[in-house]
């Protein structure tokens, strides 16, 4: 019986020592620095709209246009790489991604800020690719498991730490060092790409095979899709004109691309990948994941920022207490799944139990809640976050070829952009309509009881009647303290039905896993020929 073709080698292979991994490692901070910017301005949007005089409706494409070319680089960066050398792309792209952050504080309207968000968005959008291949490519097979951990930390630290960082910088130093923050760390990764990453060869023949009808179709559909799910709910989705062409032009633009993608000889995805049900398994699951983490990070600040009034720098404990303790887990978690005896299908389930169990006693939620009641909840998500993340991309990644990472990477980071613009879009459906429905069901019972109630008085006015000798002022203050209580609650209400969703989703998922993928074992080095016999 023929044994089956090992996987494809990659074009070059340099030699592996300390070099070597001082380059994957300024690769590695690149993309953390990527991941901090995108962060860190996200979050300190409300105070960098204050310094530039940028109003609500303004900032909204501040951030949708950045994510729009991220999430487009990253579907076709590794063609790219391949043609211009690993090397130089990244060294370009990291320093044009520092380069860019110098005039930003200093631009004179909004034009001219959103199409530098948008260079630096597709600057920052070219480096996570690079990392999953350089894991796959450059590491030898016995510690490719901790390249890949390494490269989870873009899932689970980056975002986790995006908080912390902007109240240090912002309170700290100055609103503009939100955007000089990838300064010196670009600089040091450079540093480190340029001394340590071995110099691959150029191929630039590969632009008389260019897939032109490819691109021409993709990049303007994720753009389109990216652009409908972060403005879709300020402008009432489908009631809006620019929302309904955006996602009937997108749609089919991206279903012209999957079909031209499955018949090109050189496509951008290997679409065929779909048919593997680890590499399915792993692909859907890692969307899933990342929605969860997103809507597990956003829930906490959405309460303490609007039940609570905290301050980015005051709820920056709850980020760390997820952050920090994965610059230990992560390696812990790619140890355990790295040893042969391990299936890291039950390292998937255990950390999905987490994260379900993470959201479960999220649903408690009540307005009484304060920063401190969220610490089991997050201390289930540093178990689950690299429990989840780490065998997730072990299926989709182990079960290729070094050679095949440029035709996975891109899939898989652009999916992973793609799910934080699906979290954000479901995040703010859901809290805008269960606040709706809350607000209306509170107000509607309220005013069906109303007359049982009378005998419990009037606390509110009791509380304010003395603060003014007209009666109704305080009748005007007491309705408006009134309607802050309820807008509160259904606030608090509305919150605790997305963790119920999330719950929901990890159970779906737990019982997907134990029926779709198949087991992976971890890579070794391969064994010589005369050492077998």
């Amino acid at each position: 019986m023929n044994a089956a073709p090992s996987p494809a080698a990659p074009s070059y292979i340099p030699p592996f020592g300390v070099r070597t991994v001082v380059g994957c490692l300024g690769v590695l901070l690149a993309v953390h620095v990527a991941g901090f910017n995108e962060h860190i301005t996200e979050i300190g949007l409300p105070d960098i709209r204050g310094a530039m005089h940028i109003g609500h409706d303004e900032g909204t494409w501040f951030t949708s246009i950045y994510e729009m070319f991220n999430i487009a680089a990253m579907a076709f960066t590794p063609w790219f790489y391949v043609t211009f050398s690993i090397y130089r792309f990244s060294l370009f792209m990291t320093a044009l991604l520092g380069l860019l952050a110098i005039p930003a504080p200093y631009m004179p309207d909004m034009t001219t800020l959103c199409i530098l968000r948008g260079a630096q968005g597709l600057a920052a959008g070219c480096l996570p690719p690079i990392l999953m291949t350089v894991m796959l490519k450059y590491l030898p097979a016995p510690i490719r498991v901790f390249g890949i951990g390494g490269y989870a930390m873009s899932a689970t630290f980056g975002p986790n730490l995006g908080g912390p960082l902007e109240a240090m910088w912002f309170e700290g130093v100055g609103w503009q060092w939100l955007y000089w923050e990838t300064l010196p760390l670009c600089a040091i990764a450079a540093g480190m790409i340029a001394w340590g990453l071995p110099r691959d060869p150029s191929h630039w023949g590969r632009f008389r095979n260019f897939n032109w009808r490819g691109f021409v179709l993709g990049a303007p559909a994720i753009m389109c899709v990216v652009t409908v799910l972060y403005q879709g709910d300020r402008l009432d989705w489908f009631r809006s004109p620019l929302i309904t062409h955006l996602t009937c032009w997108g749609l089919a633009l991206f279903i012209a691309f999957l079909v031209h993608e499955w018949f090109h000889h050189s496509p951008f995805f290997r679409i065929q990948f779909w048919g593997n049900r680890n590499i399915a398994m792993s692909l859907l699951t890692l969307i899933a994941s990342l929605m969860i983490c997103a809507l597990m990070t956003e829930i906490p600040f959405t309460y303490l920022a609007e039940i609570r009034g905290y301050r980015p720098v005051q709820a920056a404990p709850i980020a760390l207490v997820v952050a920090l303790p994965q610059l230990v887990l992560l390696p812990l978690t790619a140890a355990l799944c790295n040893i042969r005896a391990v299936d890291c299908r039950y390292v998937l389930a255990i950390g999905l139990a987490c994260l379900g169990g993470a959201a479960w006693l999220g649903t408690w939620l009540t307005p009484d809640w304060v920063r401190d009641n969220f610490l089991i909840i997050q201390i289930l998500q540093v178990f689950g976050q690299p429990m989840v993340v780490i065998p997730t991309l072990m299926l989709a990644a182990l079960a290729l070829g070094p050679a095949d990472g440029p035709l996975i990477s891109g899939m898989v980071n652009m999916l992973k952009g793609m799910a934080n613009a699906i979290a954000t879009a479901l995040f703010e459906i859901m809290l805008r309509r269960r606040e709706q429905y809350h607000s209306a069901m509170l107000l509607d019972m309220h005013g069906t009881h109303g007359t049982a109630l009378d005998g419990m008085g009037d606390p509110i006015g009791a509380q304010i009647g003395a603060t003014s000798p007209d009666s109704g002022h305080i009748a005007r203050n007491t309705l408006q303290v009134f309607h802050t209580y309820v807008h509160e609650q259904a606030t608090v209400l509305a919150l605790a039905d997305i963790y119920l969703v999330v719950v929901w989703i990890c159970a779906f998922f737990l019982v997907l896993t134990a029926i779709l993928p198949g087991r992976i074992y971890p890579p070794r080095a391969p064994v010589p020929a005369s050492a077998a016999h």
